[in-house]
């Protein structure tokens, strides 16, 4: 095994070795990510600018909106340039801390971006249940105070699977069939007992996914009873159009990281790697390529503040 310190039985760094099986066709593979990669960087970016440009889209609802953009260049950034390094340059080696950063920062914000779609399930349920304590209920004290609050719970969450990590002894070598550091598979690398991160991994996923799941269906739940007593059909129109959006992005959030989480612990044996690693990059990266397209089709007034700075710029 290369690079491996004898003492302590911790790589100096691993070895990603892309999609195993389909390494050959890498090149062939990289052209869909790269293109949603653009698609998310540019979507995003423009997501943000859009809304600090147009006064008009000062509100919490965007502000949220911002808070979702920002998770999702994180979460995007931190892995996928990597994995083009793989596919291009054949560069697969990572420094043992850099894969440590990797995975905090993809994990902290994928946890951050599920807290900020409950805060914007909240944000929906107080603006058509209860539209004139709106403003008094959504300051710009409480979402700043629940951004931070939404960060730390992430990085807390996190924190203790870099020491587990850290604290795994590695002598069965160095290489990890994978594009970037995900939990589990860097544990499996392991010689020593990974029960904690399996036990610890799963409880993350299911006690946040589920409390954030209940929380949002909770809140949509009421909104819908809300909406169906609106007497104006143009109101039910405008209330099922702006929730539509929202419910877009949670499904494209939550259902491939469901996928690759049951599939990596459930399916190992009946499912390949190679699907794994990739809906493992599918669940990172699609959530940020869709967000922008479903929130900038599904909401009028970003629609026409976008259509009223390209005609100012022009």
């Amino acid at each position: 095994m290369q690079d491996i310190n004898r003492t302590t039985l911790t790589p100096a760094s691993f070895i990603l070795n892309g999609i195993p099986g389909l390494e050959d066709m890498h090149g062939w593979i990289s052209i869909p990510f790269c293109s949603m990669y653009v698609v998310a960087m540019v979507g995003n970016c423009g997501l943000i600018y859009l809304i600090y440009y147009e006064d008009t889209l000062h509100r919490p609802m965007y502000y949220f909106l911002i808070m979702l953009s920002l998770s999702d260049i994180f979460i995007c950034t931190t892995t996928l340039p990597n994995a083009f390094c793989i596919f291009w340059f054949n560069l697969k080696v990572i420094n043992f801390n850099a894969c440590l950063a990797q995975m905090f920062f993809v994990y902290t914000f994928t946890i951050v971006e599920s807290g900020v779609l409950v805060l914007m399930a909240l944000d929906h349920y107080v603006a058509i249940c209860y539209p004139l304590r709106y403003t008094t209920i959504f300051t710009n004290s409480i979402i700043f105070k629940a951004g931070i609050v939404n960060l730390f719970r992430g990085m807390m969450l996190v924190f203790p699977i870099l020491v587990f990590i850290k604290q795994l002894p590695y002598c069965h070598g160095n290489t990890i069939s994978h594009t970037y550091c995900d939990h589990m598979t860097v544990a499996k690398v392991s010689c020593g007992n990974i029960k904690i991160n399996a036990v610890y991994g799963a409880m993350i996923v299911i006690l946040i996914g589920s409390f954030d799941i209940i929380c949002i269906t909770v809140s949509y739940t009421m909104i819908l009873q809300a909406v169906v007593s609106l007497s104006s059909a143009d109101a039910q129109q405008k209330a099922f159009g702006t929730c539509t959006a929202h419910i877009g992005a949670i499904v494209f959030s939550y259902a491939p990281a469901f996928f690759s989480f049951l599939t990596h612990r459930f399916g190992s044996h009946t499912i390949s790697l190679s699907v794994h690693v990739i809906v493992s990059n599918l669940y990172l990266i699609l959530p940020p390529t869709m967000n922008p397209i479903v929130y900038g089709m599904k909401t009028r007034q970003i629609r026409v503040c976008f259509k009223t700075l390209f005609r100012t710029k022009g």
